[in-house]
C-alpha cells in the first residue's frame, strides 16, 4: 500500500514538474494594441523582427551566371557584391558562386523577399547590385530589372509588411515622429530621408545608451543584412530621426519589451563608430 502511494506521489510530482517547465519556457505574452487601421499594413514588433531575421539568415546557392559587372540589357550599370568585387576596397563583396551563402544580398532599389530572390537567382538574374554615388544621383533610374536583392528601404518595407516599397523619403508619410529617441521600441525606425534607414531591434544597455538594429548596406557587412549594436547618440548625431510605423501594434505600457532572444542579440555586430550606410 505504501509502495503504491509512493509511486502515485512520484508520478504526480513528475507531471507537475513537466507542467512547471512548460510554463517556464512559454513566452510571456503581452496584449498588443493594434496599429492605425488606415495604415497600408498591420504588423507586430515580433513579426517585423522575424522577417528581418529571415532575410538575414536566408541560405542560397548562386552560380557564376549570377555575377554581373557591367551594363544590363537596359544599359543600367550593375555590380554584384560577389567575393570578386573590390571597388572600393573598403566596401568589398562577399558571396561565393557554388557555395551556400547566408543573407539576401543588397540591391539598389531591391524589394525581394527570400522566395522571390530565390526564383530570380534560379532564372539567372544578377545577385545584388551595390549602391554608388551615381546610383544615388540617378535614384530610381539606376534600378536594374536584371538584378535581385533588397536595399535598406526595401528591407524595412518588407519587415513592415508594406504592400509596396517605401523609400527613405516616403517612409515618414506612413510613420509618426517620436518625441524622443528614448521612446524607441522593437520595430521602430531610425531614418534619414534620401539616405538610409535602420530597423530598431531593442535596447542593448539598460540605460538606453546603446541600441540593437537591423540594416543592410552598412558596415561591417556592407552588402547584406545584419543585426548590429551601436551607441544611440552616435546615430542621432548622423541625423537619424526616430519613427514609429502607424500600422505597428504596440504594448499598452511605455517601456516596450525585448522581442529577440538573448542568443540572437548576442550575435549582434558591434559598431562603435557608426557611419551612414550606402555611399
Amino acid at each position: 500500500m505504501n509502495f503504491l502511494r509512493t509511486i502515485s506521489l512520484l508520478s504526480a510530482a513528475f507531471f507537475a514538474g513537466c507542467a512547471a517547465g512548460m510554463n517556464a519556457t512559454k513566452p510571456n505574452t503581452v496584449p498588443l494594441t493594434p496599429g492605425d487601421p488606415a495604415a497600408p499594413s498591420q504588423v507586430t514588433p515580433g513579426e517585423a523582427l522575424a522577417i528581418a531575421r529571415r532575410l538575414t539568415s536566408h541560405e542560397w546557392r548562386p552560380f557564376s551566371k549570377n555575377i554581373l559587372h557591367g551594363q544590363d540589357r537596359a544599359g543600367v550599370l550593375v555590380n554584384t557584391p560577389d567575393a570578386g568585387f573590390r571597388n572600393p576596397p573598403e566596401r568589398p563583396g562577399w558571396w561565393l558562386p557554388g557555395e551556400v551563402n547566408t543573407g539576401v544580398p543588397y540591391k539598389w532599389g531591391g524589394f525581394d523577399d527570400a522566395a522571390s530572390f530565390d526564383t530570380a537567382i534560379a532564372n539567372g538574374l544578377a545577385a545584388g547590385d551595390v549602391a554608388t554615388p551615381v546610383k544615388r544621383r540617378l535614384d530610381k533610374a539606376a534600378v536594374s530589372a536584371q538584378a535581385a536583392g533588397v536595399d535598406c528601404s526595401g528591407f524595412v518595407s518588407l519587415c513592415l509588411k508594406l504592400p509596396a516599397v517605401h523609400d527613405t523619403s516616403e517612409l515618414p508619410s506612413v510613420c509618426n515622429v517620436l518625441s524622443a529617441a528614448g521612446e524607441l521600441r522593437p520595430g521602430d525606425l531610425l531614418n534619414i530621408p534620401h539616405r538610409h534607414v535602420l530597423l530598431c531591434a531593442g535596447w542593448a544597455t539598460p540605460d538606453h545608451s546603446w541600441i540593437y538594429f537591423y540594416e543592410t548596406g552598412g558596415a561591417p557587412e556592407h552588402w547584406r543584412p545584419g543585426l548590429k549594436q551601436a551607441p544611440l547618440d552616435a546615430l542621432l548625431e548622423l541625423g537619424y530621426q526616430p519613427l514609429r510605423y502607424r500600422g505597428m501594434a504596440t504594448e499598452p505600457r511605455t517601456d516596450g519589451k525585448q522581442v529577440l532572444t538573448r542568443a540572437a542579440l548576442s550575435s549582434a555586430a558591434v559598431v562603435g563608430k557608426p557611419a551612414i550606410g550606402e555611399p
